[in-house]
């Protein structure tokens, strides 16, 4: 995590990182102003904040209440060297806690971070640069040895190499990589979260059999997801990169909209255009670019080779980022390695889906291959020993597609969690479906997988599937468990017993989709320095469903986002418009406005907890309209999730808007009580939002150039660094 300080006066500092700022200062006596705890303070505080934290998560995952669980630290100073001190931690906890759970509390708190830590040792590395802004070198950069090289199955380059050559070209594009977390609790499982410490929207994670080859995994999938915009799915660019040249990529394509709001001609082929609009109902308007939001420019279109017959066919970039999400993007070593990655998941998300929507009953792989790869067996015997009855099912559907899967079952809660894995190679696709499984997760974690089920609607629901694409914790079919498989169990081997390239092997699987009659659609990128690429299989690597390019597709922003990052400057007719248009649309009123407009605000700001909901609240009390207004304050109080304070200042509405509405009451006879109850500033807060000298409490006024989001501001710059890469390689 990079944290930029700032001197504030006198010794007064100012420490900022993601969306945070922490203010410290130094007693009076250290001549400081006492107005904030020291530095050292708040490092004594997070050792005992962590801890609370393992105990809070292992009580939540156990139903355990912790309102009677007391958590104390004291640090006990050597008297003859004050920097050799003892952390002293004393839990005080209820008489009917179990002596199983008063012990797990214990493990829990010897799990904290900060702990681990202090026990290991931090290496502090102190050097000057000339300048902090421009200093992209990346963390992560380190000279491979010629000496000591790691091939693994599937990878053109030792992993060693694969490392420094990511980290270099992010390092290039001015990005700095850090690590914010490692998981290693299973042997030969690893996982990491990396992101960008300039704008941590940007993050991914990777998973391997080694530390070395899931930091490969997760670099591999920074740089594709770079190259295929990923990051800034569904986000609004901001109007300099709106009104650029390009928008995407140099070689994109506007088509002009129709008056008639037809498809124009050149969008799509007829083999897509029978997909993606069966019944004709699709138009124009529905595939304006979301990102840029220019219309009047067109539809903005990516450029697709048909690998049929070579052809470019030119697809609207809303199209692809309302449908795939980041199904079918890879980034390799060399351009094959990365077509096999990319196939090898389009086949592991398709055939998991066929699995889970069919109610397919998986063979089990005989105890006898699985000897064959004792690294395997010894992940799967840990995960058992902590109490997971693991199954290592074949989902090759008899040999047709190279898909595995392995699965857990959690006896303390009913759970269960399938993750499948895909590849050429029968021993990664294995291996790849127990990393999966644990990627990034806890033992704890495991508690939150929800049970299967006889009901084959709830299965076979479509955001059933987003869910097992996301993060594998959607719903699975209890007829999945059925010792009676739907098909025999084949040891398949689509690598020619290792013999073949990735070249050839990424052959092999197009020819699986031409033998299925799919076509297939590539688009290739190199311009961010390394190999990239984007596979499109129409009518069968869809996350979403083709409906929601009419009825929920993204760009319903464009008709919202000016207006409502212009709240504060619209006058009444405007605001009596825009609410007008909210309550006609099917969009939830639960629905956040960072997902409706794309634009990212601080969470941690009621802009950042905003729903449709409470902005039409804000919009009727703005507008004197206090009947709507009451009815939207009892659906808020009802379903609030927000922050407490949030939730008193609407209570407090609540009030205000029924003794406002009854004619027999008066205010000032409960002003003083309510003052009592709701605090001065906040009831005054609530009188000025009823009575309309205070429009939009809690939103501070922003504006189409996104004026102190600085959120959003740094995820625009995060995408001008590619912007500015993708147009000096076209210009050279």
């Amino acid at each position: 995590m990079e944290i930029n300080v700032n001197f504030l006066d006198n010794l007064r500092l100012e420490a900022k990182f993601d969306d945070f700022t922490v203010i410290t200062d130094q007693p009076i006596r250290y001549k400081g102003d006492g107005s904030a705890p020291s530095p050292f303070d708040y490092f004594l505080a997070s050792s005992a904040l962590c801890a609370a934290y393992f105990v809070r998560v292992y009580c939540l995952s156990r139903d355990i209440p912790t309102d009677n669980i007391r958590l104390s630290q004291n640090n006990i100073v050597d008297p003859e060297n004050r920097y050799n001190q003892i952390f002293k931690i004393q839990v005080e906890l209820p008489e009917d806690i179990s002596e199983k759970d008063r012990q797990g509390i214990l493990r829990s708190i010897d799990r904290c971070t900060v702990k681990k830590v202090i026990q290991t040792g931090p290496d502090f590395q102190i050097e000057t640069v000339e300048n902090l802004a421009e200093d992209a070198q990346a963390l992560l950069m380190v000279a491979p040895d010629a000496e000591h090289q790691t091939f693994i199955e599937g990878k053109d380059l030792p992993l060693e190499q694969t490392i420094a050559n990511m980290t270099r070209i992010l390092a290039d594009l001015g990005m700095k990589i850090e690590i914010a977390s490692w998981r290693n609790i299973v042997p030969h499982v690893w996982s990491l979260h990396i992101r960008d410490t300039a704008s941590p929207m940007c993050f991914t994670n990777g998973k391997g059999a080694t530390k070395e080859s899931a930091l490969c995994s997760a670099l591999g999938e920074f740089i594709e997801r770079l190259n295929c915009n990923f990051f800034y799915n569904d986000q609004y660019f901001g109007e300099e990169i709106a009104n650029a040249e390009f928008v995407h990529y140099p070689n994109e394509k506007w088509f002009a909209l129709e008056d008639d709001d037809a498809l124009p001609a050149g969008i799509l082929d007829d083999y897509t255009l029978a997909i993606y609009n069966p019944d004709g109902e699709l138009g124009g308007s529905n595939l304006v670019d979301t990102n840029s939001g220019r219309a009047d420019r067109g539809i903005c279109s990516l450029p697709f080779v048909r690998q049929s017959d070579g052809e470019v066919v030119y697809f609207p970039s809303n199209l692809i980022e309302n449908l795939f999400l980041s199904n079918g993007m890879s980034a390799g070593n060399t351009l094959y390695e990365a077509e096999v990655q990319c196939l090898s998941e389009i086949f592991e998300r398709a055939v998991k889906k066929e699995i889970l929507e069919q109610e397919i009953a998986l063979p089990d792989v005989p105890r006898e291959v699985l000897e064959k790869y004792p690294a395997i067996i010894e992940g799967i015997e840990e995960l058992e020993k902590q109490g997971f009855p693991i199954l290592v099912k074949d989902a090759s559907l008899g040999g047709q597609f190279p898909v595995m899967c392995v699965t857990l079952m959690n006896p303390r809660t009913g759970g269960v969690f399938a993750s499948f894995g895909a590849h050429p190679s029968f021993h990664v696709a294995l291996e790849r479906s127990l990393t999966e499984l644990m990627q990034g997760r806890s033992f704890e974690g495991l508690n939150d997988v929800p049970p299967p089920t006889f009901n084959s609607l709830e299965v076979t629901e479509p955001q059933n599937f987003v869910e097992h694409f996301i993060d594998s914790t959607g719903v699975v079919s209890w007829r999945f468990f059925s010792a009676s498989s739907d098909y025999e169990f084949v040891e398949w081997d689509f690598t020619g017993n290792h013999s073949e390239t990735n070249a050839e092997e990424a052959t092999d699987l197009f020819n699986i989709l031409s033998e299925m009659g799919k076509e297939v659609y590539v688009a290739t990128y190199e311009a961010l320095g390394a190999p990239a690429c984007r596979i499109l299989v129409p009518g069968y690597s869809e996350v979403y469903p083709v409906e929601d390019l009419i009825w929920d597709n993204t760009n319903k922003a464009l008709d919202y986002r000016e207006d409502i990052l212009n709240l504060h400057s619209l006058d009444e007719d405007q605001l009596e418009d825009l609410v007008e248009r909210l309550e006609e649309s099917q969009i939830d009123n639960y629905e956040t406005i960072i997902t409706l407009i794309g634009v990212e605000f601080d969470e941690n700001t009621v802009w950042g907890q905003l729903t449709v909901l409470e902005l039409k609240l804000l919009i009727y009390l703005a507008l004197q309209r206090h009947e709507e207004a009451l009815e939207l304050v009892e659906s808020f109080l009802q379903y609030n999730d927000n922050t407490v304070e949030r939730g008193l200042f609407y209570q407090a509405v609540r009030a205000v808007l029924e003794i406002t509405l009854d004619d027999e009451l008066v205010l000032d006879d409960y002003i003083v009580n309510l003052q009592r109850m709701f605090g001065e500033e906040n009831m005054k807060a609530v009188v000025g939002s009823v009575d309309g000298s205070l429009r939009f409490h809690g939103l501070t006024p922003t504006n189409m150039q996104l004026e102190g989001l600085d959120k959003h501001l740094r995820l625009i710059e995060s995408y001008k660094k590619l912007h500015a890469a993708r147009a000096a390689k076209y210009a050279g």
